[in-house]
């Protein structure tokens, strides 16, 4: 094995892991109440990262690989497995608040301390041979099914989030956390690397040190960048929980009434359109039901029912529309302006909606009129 390869590529993960795993442990975030989840999970991942620094530390200042074999690869998949459940938990508690508990976190550690034993069990007891390889099979398959079940409740919570998002807000807040879906994907695959490379040759450890890099770069780039867009996201968190009480009760109340009112929603919907309301930025299905002196249960029911589509879909279609009109009868009009004129967050955000409705930018569907 090169060992000058081994020792570059560990030198280059090791400084960038600790400095993102302290950051995220002990950086400043603003001083409000409201941050207290995000800093929950900000540590949560940087312990995460500190436990993968001393991991990599070991190997590069005890050469532990060169001297057990056996020994690195029992701490890497200990290592693993407990890495596993801090990167879920940090992911989905910005998603759902209550997920950790004390009786979730005491059921993982446990089975990480079965996981570890019977690892260790079988790489420094067994001797080496066919009954060793069968348990090391049954490890990797463990740690790989573990690595799946932890990385499909994330993507859960995330629809589940975006679901609640749509059905509720006309813009895309949804966007705001699409970076814990592509980093859970991201994750998966790299943490089941990982898992696996640790079986491989000496020559080829040094795969799974550099792809760590990028990786990490990339989940802290995106933890910056949400602190941005936090605490707008938190707050429809939060809209949405002291909803769900008053909006059980009125539907358990009056489900059966409800269809009888979609006629009523109805009129008054048609009245809001043709009077342009969902043109008014940042409309949310809470305040139309108060403009249109309606229940907000009936209201989603009856748009879900009617239409097929989330409130969000269903204002964008509108707006897209009211678009369309005024870049085919106001051609001064710059797509800056359509854009601001027609409620869309920003024009970025109208020319990427307007193109996946209508397979070109708004300024060549323009020209298509002319």
């Amino acid at each position: 094995m090169d060992y000058s390869l081994y020792s570059y590529s560990l030198s280059v993960a090791l400084p960038l892991m600790i400095f993102f795993g302290f950051y995220l442990l002990f950086g400043r975030t603003p001083d409000k109440a409201i941050f207290g989840n995000f800093l929950r999970s900000r540590r949560i991942m940087g312990t995460a990262l500190l436990l993968l620094a001393a991991n990599y530390s070991v190997h590069f200042f005890f050469e532990i690989r060169f001297k057990s074999v056996n020994s690195a690869i029992l701490m890497n998949l200990s290592t693993y497995f407990l890495c596993y459940y801090l990167f879920s938990s940090a992911m989905i508690t910005l998603l759902d608040r209550f997920y950790i508990t004390r009786k979730r976190s005491r059921t993982h550690i446990i089975l990480w301390i079965i996981f570890s034993t019977l690892s260790g069990v079988v790489l420094l007891l067994l001797p080496g041979g066919a009954v060793q390889n069968v348990a090391l099979l049954a490890l990797a398959v463990w740690l790989v099914i573990y690595g799946l079940v932890l990385a499909r409740r994330v993507i859960v919570a995330y629809h589940r989030a975006v679901r609640i998002f749509d059905d509720t807000h006309s813009d895309d807040i949804g966007a705001y956390i699409e970076w814990l879906s592509i980093f859970t994907y991201w994750a998966l695959i790299f943490g089941v690397g990982c898992g696996l490379f640790t079986f491989l040759p000496d020559e080829y450890v040094f795969i799974w040190i550099l792809s760590s890099v990028p990786f990490y770069i990339y989940l802290f780039c995106s933890y910056m960048n949400y602190l941005l867009f936090y605490e707008q996201v938190e707050s429809v968190f939060e809209s949405e929980m002291s909803s769900v009480g008053t909006d059980v009760f009125q539907k358990e109340q009056k489900d059966i009434e409800a269809p009888s009112h979609y006629a009523e929603i109805s009129e008054k919907i048609a009245a809001w359109i043709d009077a342009d309301g969902y043109v008014s930025p940042g409309l949310t299905i809470k305040e139309l039901s108060e403009t249109l002196h309606t229940n907000r249960t009936y209201l989603s029911g009856y748009i879900k029912s009617t239409y097929n589509v989330s409130f969000r879909d269903w204002v964008t279609s509108l707006r897209i529309e009211y678009a369309k009109r005024l870049l085919d009868k106001f051609p001064e009009l710059t797509i800056a302006d359509v854009s601001s004129k027609s409620g869309f967050q920003s024009p970025s955000h109208f020319i990427r909606l307007f193109r996946e409705r209508e397979d070109c930018s708004p300024a060549k569907w323009r020209k298509t009129r002319v």
